[in-house]
């Protein structure tokens, strides 16, 4: 696997490089519905399509990526980056689609990397934010080593302006900033919320907000 040191380094003539897209943006923007199309328009161009997604995500099934709207996909669930290399390794694929991108650690980046050096095309959907507002696990690299980002805006559950954040909710109430990151969960425990109607019982300290800028 890659290290941080080889990432992007010049590839060799004749090499095909692949591409890296991202879907991104809040709970119920669209993004796992989004995704679906481009692996089923790939299926349809007759392309080899893996689909992945974090072990984590059990809310709709555990073998399939499904949307909100009720857009379903086969997929493998995993728990570690390194898996997807083994599967695509030994079943070969053109099209590499993940969900939930957010939840898998750092380590994703490199495995990504790995995959469109070697010519695939990567597609990965995911949270940018957590529920406190601060950019989610290895989204901010990602965002920034993609070919092209999409980034969605769901409908504000308040007002009905474009919503850009997740809203917890504990109890229908909004939850701490303290709160553990990952909950999975839909309708019963998130809210889509634009800036001005989402709420949070403390902002986040400037340097932990942005603590992924400490590792450049």
């Amino acid at each position: 696997m890659a290290t941080p040191k080889e990432l992007h380094q010049p590839a060799c003539e004749g090499h095909i490089a692949g591409r890296l897209e991202i879907i991104c943006g809040p709970m119920f923007s669209g993004k796992s519905e989004e995704l679906i199309r481009r692996l089923r328009r790939a299926i349809i161009a007759k392309q080899r399509v893996m689909t992945f997604k974090h072990a984590l995500d059990n809310r709709f099934s555990f073998d399939c990526v499904a949307s909100h709207a009720g857009d379903k996909i086969d997929a493998q669930a995993i728990d570690t980056p390194e898996r997807i290399l083994q599967f695509v390794q030994k079943g070969g694929a053109d099209v590499i689609g993940i969900d939930e991108v957010q939840f898998f650690p750092n380590s994703i980046v490199y495995v990504i990397d790995e995959l469109i050096n070697s010519g695939k095309r990567v597609i990965a959907a995911g949270l940018d934010l957590d529920f406190r507002g601060i950019p989610f696990g290895p989204m901010p690299t990602l965002l920034t080593i993609a070919d092209d980002v999409m980034k969605l805006k769901a409908i504000c559950s308040v007002c009905g302006k474009d919503a850009a954040f997740s809203q917890r909710l504990i109890d229908g109430k909004p939850a701490k900033y303290n709160d553990p990151i990952i909950l999975i969960g839909a309708q019963e425990s998130y809210q889509a919320r634009c800036r001005t109607c989402y709420e949070i019982d403390q902002l986040p300290p400037v340097k932990q907000k942005y603590s992924w800028l400490h590792s450049l």
